[in-house]
């Protein structure tokens, strides 16, 4: 490792450190329920990258009346996709990479008909710096990939969320950010749930997968 990039890393450690100290910082937990579904016959791969694990948002103020909001949506997102694939899909395997077209075995030893890899691609929030009314709201946008096996793109496509807090009657406004989070999260679950086999280039791979001659059938 070059001296450059330790440097550069040791650097956003402590920039990281010196908000964290200076800022309301909320690490969102909370609970998801499992889906009532009737499973899809599938064996799911799931990558979560390193973003998507530690993901969070900084908002930094620009007046003295605000206040600095670092919040770490990532444990929670990932407790969320842990308990919501498991009650769709017939069985599921964590991975730890994406497959490679050169690198089948980036998979493991066992077999999966897709792997799924959600990303944050947008995250837009409200916070209410001119009332003493802890009602916040919180805007998502997931992009999913869905690879074969041997590392061919499925499916790549993008689904939304929103939250917000449903009281403005709770103690503090960092469990306001907290619970409008969690109900983001639970938005984005009920989405994915509802509308994943819907998705055109996911229901044709569907098709193709338990009938893998459907196209030719067309022709005469």
């Amino acid at each position: 490792m070059s001296g450059s990039m330790t440097t550069a890393r040791w650097l956003s450690a402590v920039i990281l450190l010196l908000l964290a100290g200076c800022a309301n910082n909320v690490v969102v937990e909370g609970t998801f329920p499992d889906p009532v579904l009737e499973k899809l016959p599938l064996t799911l791969g799931v990558y979560y990258d390193p973003e998507f694990r530690n993901h969070e948002f900084f908002d930094e103020a620009t007046t003295r009346e605000e206040t600095d909001w670092l919040v770490r949506t990532g444990p929670a997102q990932v407790q969320m996709y842990n308990t919501l694939l498991p009650g769709m899909f017939e069985k599921v395997v964590m991975l730890n990479e994406i497959p490679r077209r050169d690198r089948v075995e980036a998979v493991g030893d066992e077999h999966v008909d897709a792997v799924l890899v959600p990303h944050v691609q947008e995250l837009q929030y409200s916070i209410p710096n001119h009332t003493k009314i802890n009602v916040f709201e919180i805007w998502m946008r997931y992009r999913y990939e869905l690879y074969s096996p041997e590392g061919e793109l499925v499916a790549d496509w993008t689904m939304t969320s929103y939250g917000k807090t449903p009281t403005a009657f709770l103690q503090t406004a960092e469990a306001a950010v907290n619970l409008a989070a969690v109900v983001a999260l639970r938005d984005a679950g009920a989405n994915f749930a509802m509308n994943f086999a819907n998705v055109p280039e996911v229901k044709m791979w569907m098709e193709t997968l338990h009938n893998p001659g459907f196209e030719e059938d067309e022709t005469p």
